[in-house]
């Protein structure tokens, strides 16, 4: 068979030859889109604020006219017709992928309190708490994503939270999507309700139309779902900034380019604020991939997705792996993907990432479904800073400490002067008073 002719209509670029411009948009990718929705997401949250029914009507009313919040709940009737219509075995598969979520989200819970003697007679520790309430966000617009609800709602039972509230857009007849229905009432929901974007996360954050008020808001989305969740943040606690899919690929002379192609289009499919970087070591490489994936595209079903989404997309050279790492660091993807000879020796040098996908078999969408790890992760560049969904999120820590009555007199000194040195005198005087106490009335005349 003769290999393809290389005159590829997604080009390849050096990444030593990119210009300010071009780095800076590869690197920014979907925060343009994010920065856009701030606005009007804003303007969505006051207005649902101040009058939810008619905002309810104005987002809703064309879809079911005299709408009422009763209606956003998915009831029995619906959840039974739902469970009916999906398949055993995608039932099966989603119970397969929900073992192994649960399973890795349990081996992160610690201890539910731990204990140390700081110095003698100081105890102090921590006790671990989960969450009482959390809303959890489903995307269903353009696509059902059953995965979804399942890496939101299981970590958060297994961190052993009571009440989970999730919400889904809602589909033809003001139904929700039965892949999703089935897939959270499966990880343990305890309530669906038919309301996305902003109405959905301003709701769980304020306790309107209906919807309990929560006290963390988790979940993917887009680029309007993550301005709405970092507008409410202070209201209620959010998990990170997870918009628009991205996958940043490295791959070395071993690689496929077939396999390739199609790792590069699976990220671009997502969303048209998805982004795809594909960074290998030799042009040669890097061109055939770019001309698979120009003749893989036609035949997919989100073909005119890809097509907006590869403005964020880019196919590059690296002189070498240390190179191809630099960007990635830079990046800060929300996936890499090293398909490269022996990944585990280049893991150290991976700072900035949220899931890390390491030899050829080992795809992104692996991570997206049921290898366990959770695949809510942080997006354009936040993973420098923000690490992906974990139990930890559905769980509050509590400090505790205490003092012997001789410990306290041997730290007196020590927070006597800080606090004086402070201004706050209160603060000193309440600990020198029981100084003065253990010492006994010969030295407290007023004891």
């Amino acid at each position: 068979m003769s290999s393809p002719p290389h005159n590829p209509t997604i080009p390849v670029e050096t990444i030593k030859e990119l210009t300010p411009a071009r780095r800076q948009k590869i690197l920014a990718r979907s925060a343009v889109a994010f920065h856009a929705a701030q606005a009007e997401t804003r303007l969505i949250l006051d207005r649902l604020r101040a009058e939810p029914l008619a905002e309810l009507a104005r987002e809703y009313g064309p879809l079911k006219p005299d709408l009422t919040p009763e209606d956003l709940l998915v009831g029995p009737e619906e959840l039974e017709r739902a469970l009916n219509e999906v398949s055993p075995e995608l039932v099966q598969a989603l119970q397969t992928a929900l073992n192994n979520i649960k399973k890795f989200h349990a081996a992160q819970l610690e201890r539910a309190m731990w204990l140390t003697e700081v110095q003698p007679g100081l105890l102090a520790g921590r006790v671990t708490r989960p969450l009482a309430r959390v809303g959890v966000y489903i995307p269903g617009g353009r696509a059902a994503y059953p995965s979804s609800a399942l890496m939101n709602i299981a970590p958060a039972q297994v961190a052993g939270v009571q009440e989970i509230v999730a919400v889904t857009p809602p589909g033809p007849g003001f139904l929700a999507r039965p892949t999703i229905v089935a897939a959270a009432h499966l990880a343990g929901a305890t309530r669906i309700y038919k309301l996305g974007g902003a109405w959905a996360i301003g709701s769980l954050a304020y306790g309107l139309l209906g919807l309990p008020k929560v006290d963390k808001i988790v979940g993917p989305g887009s680029s309007w779902v993550t301005a709405a969740k970092l507008a409410v943040y202070g209201e209620v606690d959010i998990d990170l900034p997870a918009g628009p899919s991205e996958g940043f690929i490295i791959a070395d002379q071993s690689a496929d380019p077939t396999i390739l192609a199609w790792d590069f289009l699976a990220q671009l499919e997502h969303d048209p604020e998805a982004a795809a970087v594909l960074v290998t070591t030799t042009r040669e490489l890097a061109q055939r991939v770019a001309t698979i994936a120009q003749e893989k595209l036609a035949d997919l079903d989100r073909a005119p997705i890809i097509q907006e989404s590869l403005k964020n997309a880019a196919i590059l050279v690296a002189a070498d792996l240390g190179e191809a790492l630099a960007l990635a660091n830079e990046y800060a993807p929300e996936h890499l993907q090293l398909y490269i000879a022996d990944p585990l020796s280049h893991l150290g040098q991976v700072q900035n990432a949220g899931s890390v996908f390491l030899g050829p078999h080992s795809p992104i969408p692996g991570g997206d479904y049921a290898t366990g790890p959770n695949h809510v992760l942080p997006t354009g560049g936040a993973a420098r800073s923000f690490s992906g969904l974990s139990t930890d999120a559905f769980l509050r820590k509590m400090t505790f400490q205490q003092l012997s009555q001789k410990a306290l007199a041997g730290l007196t000194p020590t927070i006597s002067a800080l606090a004086r040195a402070e201004g706050l005198t209160a603060h000193a005087l309440t600990v020198e008073a029981r100084a003065q106490l253990a010492a006994g009335p010969a030295n407290n005349p007023k004891v």
